[in-house]
């Protein structure tokens, strides 16, 4: 007879069930948001970047600081002259010849390009030529030859080429400092112009050119409706930077005295000798102007975007009342977060 001792003494210890063995230890979990059971999510504390930041701050602070409370600046002096009839008016005509040299130097620097761009070789090499004479020599050098044409030609003709000549006029009479100074700005930015417009006109892909050939379309009326208006996505952020370089470029033309906003402001401390706060008047004035033509860039930019991205970009407002949006939900459920606790915390 097997009595129960023998059977359990008969088992093997390969045929022992095994031992239970405790559950593993599980992290704990952080503490999610009250009534849910979803782990806290901590974001990465990013040191480095928040030292930078405070670092760039308190530099700025700095500079801030030492250009406000500098007396030296006189900025009672700048708020006086800073809308006086004469900066207004050399203001007025730098825009205006701001305006006018973009507009010339851009109509003439289209031709250029496609000169530059043709398969007759003697328009590319005119104008191959015409871009490595106007960007090879200085712009203040331009000025000053063109101020001084009158010892080269004392007379300008119309007439028959290599022929008699029907009208003449002097070129002293007729050539003034603003007058001078357009021809001079013009033909230097038309030279920089037909780059640009180029290197537009090339970064179209050449399938576009080759689509609209098969369908019959002309090279004028290809080079119009169809590689110009893709080539402007290329074009109009270089152009925005050779309009503000413009603007801070018709300053050189104070050397032949014309009214522009320096020799405006030059005028005036040569009077006064407060060199500091008017140079400081047309800083500001300069400032101004080139940050509403910045803007303009950027909404021009994003108009001829529209046929390469789904959706544009949000604009700064846009992006603003974005953030606002966002800091009143943070706020919300901040506020909903500790009503809740303070009601879980009562029970």
């Amino acid at each position: 007879m097997v009595t129960p001792a023998d059977v359990t003494s008969t088992v093997t210890p390969a045929q022992r069930p095994p031992a239970q063995q405790p559950p593993a230890q599980q992290p704990p979990k952080t503490a999610g948001p009250p009534g849910t059971d979803l782990p806290r999510i901590v974001p990465r504390r990013r040191v480095g970047r928040w030292g930078a930041a405070a670092v760039a701050l308190l530099v700025f602070g700095m500079v801030l600081n030492s250009v406000v409370r500098n007396d030296a600046f006189q900025w009672e002096v700048v708020g006086r002259y800073f809308t006086t009839a004469a900066v207004l008016d050399g203001l007025l005509l730098t825009l205006w010849l701001t305006a006018v040299v973009m507009v010339l130097g851009f109509l003439l620097g289209v031709p250029l390009a496609v000169m530059r761009l043709s398969d007759n070789a003697v328009l590319g090499a005119l104008g191959w030529g015409y871009v490595w004479i106007f960007r090879s020599t200085p712009l203040l050098v331009q000025l000053l030859f063109w101020f001084n044409i009158g010892a080269l030609y004392p007379t300008l003709g119309l007439g028959i080429p290599f022929g008699p000549q029907f009208l003449t006029v002097q070129t002293v009479n007729l050539l003034g400092p603003t007058l001078t100074a357009v021809i001079g700005l013009t033909l230097h930015e038309a030279a920089y112009a037909a780059e640009v417009v180029r290197g537009g006109i090339l970064s179209v892909d050449p399938g576009q050119t080759e689509a609209a050939q098969a369908l019959g379309l002309s090279r004028l009326r290809t080079l119009r409706r169809i590689v110009i208006p893709q080539a402007m996505r290329s074009i109009v952020p270089t152009a925005g930077n050779m309009l503000i370089g413009t603007l801070k470029g018709t300053s050189i033309v104070s050397v032949l005295a014309v009214h522009d906003l320096l020799y405006s402001v030059q005028l005036v401390y040569n009077q006064t000798y407060q060199v500091i706060p008017l140079l400081m008047v047309a800083t500001l004035w300069y400032v101004a102007v080139t940050s509403v033509l910045g803007v303009g860039q950027y909404y021009v930019e994003r108009y001829y975007a529209r046929g390469s991205a789904r959706r544009l970009p949000p604009t700064p407002p846009e992006q603003l009342r974005a953030r606002l949006a966002a800091l009143r939900r943070h706020a919300r459920r901040a506020t909903a977060g500790e009503a809740l606790s303070a009601s879980g915390g009562g029970r």
